[in-house]
């Protein structure tokens, strides 16, 4: 499941620390499918050591006390995390595939915390993100190591810039356009300024998705070049799942993907198996830094949550 290190203009918990947390997340997601899946073919053992355990959570708990004293006395804290926490009456799925989607379905979740808060301060979450398909699809379905900027605004010269979304691999940076109508469209790439979608019944005319594109790419290019890294590969793609796209070229340093080469496109992207790299943590950091945060102190702490969810605790 990709990482979600940047959601719009919200605050994130990558913005700390970058290179610490996407390892880090990586971890503790197989810390946590090892426990559930423990869990799920003997619940009885599982019961047994959750009886156990009680003790050392009421421990927790007291520590968990104590580090907020600290941080409302504006002390800087690191933050170990601890696995995901289940209560007795939670029923697990029956199968093993329905077992790997509830696991991402809570994943997902705390995804959307990481990238909304931070130990100190929070940001507001619209929740349509949380039904959000687009979303859910990037991380659901794209390997750990992807860092994933989702439409994030930038601040250049004191001027906030809305961007793409942005992929941050291990072998480079790819900027995305989604462009998807109902199944029956045609798209047809035009002019620098717009192309044409058939419904059969009509014709409407969209701003040129390139426009769009190269604007995100002149803004991520200038931060890498302010650092002197121009060495780090930025690729766009302008990707419909849904509809053929026609057109007479190929726009230049664009790949166009469409519903015929969607899954070529997909299964390259999930064979790569390359780990993370130093030099895509530090490009991430960068980017980051220059990104628009809007959030508030924290004036109080989430501290059990869900019934069975990723939490985050001093040890």
């Amino acid at each position: 499941m990709a990482q979600l290190i940047k959601l719009q203009d919200y605050i994130s918990r990558y913005e700390w620390d970058t290179y610490k947390y996407p390892s880090q997340y990586i971890r503790l997601k197989s810390d946590n499918w090892q426990k559930l899946y423990q869990s799920w073919i003997d619940p009885e053992e599982e019961a047994v050591e959750s009886d156990e355990s009680t003790p050392k959570l009421q421990d927790t708990k007291s520590r968990f006390s104590k580090l907020k004293n600290l941080v409302r006395k504006n002390k800087e804290v690191e933050q170990p995390l601890q696995p995901m926490e289940k209560k007795k009456s939670l029923i697990l799925p029956d199968t093993e595939e329905g077992l790997k989607q509830f696991f991402l379905n809570n994943l997902f979740s705390f995804q959307l915390k990481w990238a909304t808060s931070t130990m100190t301060h929070i940001s507001f979450v619209n929740e349509s993100y949380y039904q959000d398909p687009r979303l859910t699809y990037l991380l659901q379905r794209f390997p750990d190591t992807f860092l994933i900027m989702y439409y994030p605004i930038f601040n250049l010269k004191n001027a906030p810039i809305e961007s793409e979304i942005i992929l941050i691999t291990p072998v480079g940076i790819e900027i995305i356009y989604f462009i998807e109508e109902r199944s029956e469209a045609v798209i047809m790439a035009g002019d620098e300024r717009t192309w044409t979608i058939d419904f059969k019944t009509r014709v409407s005319k969209v701003l040129s998705p390139l426009i769009a594109l190269k604007r995100t790419e002149k803004v991520v290019k200038s931060i890498l070049h302010s650092y002197e890294i121009d060495d780090f590969a930025v690729r766009k793609t302008v990707l419909s799942r849904t509809n053929a796209i026609v057109y007479a070229t190929e726009p230049y340093q664009t790949k166009i993907i469409d519903k015929d080469k969607y899954n070529q496109w997909f299964d390259a992207r999930r064979r790569l198996s390359s780990p993370l790299k130093n030099r895509q943590l530090k490009v991430a950091e960068l980017l980051l830094r220059h990104c628009k945060s809007v959030s508030m102190r924290r004036q109080e702490w989430d501290e059990w949550g869900t019934p069975y969810q990723f939490v985050d605790l001093e040890d």
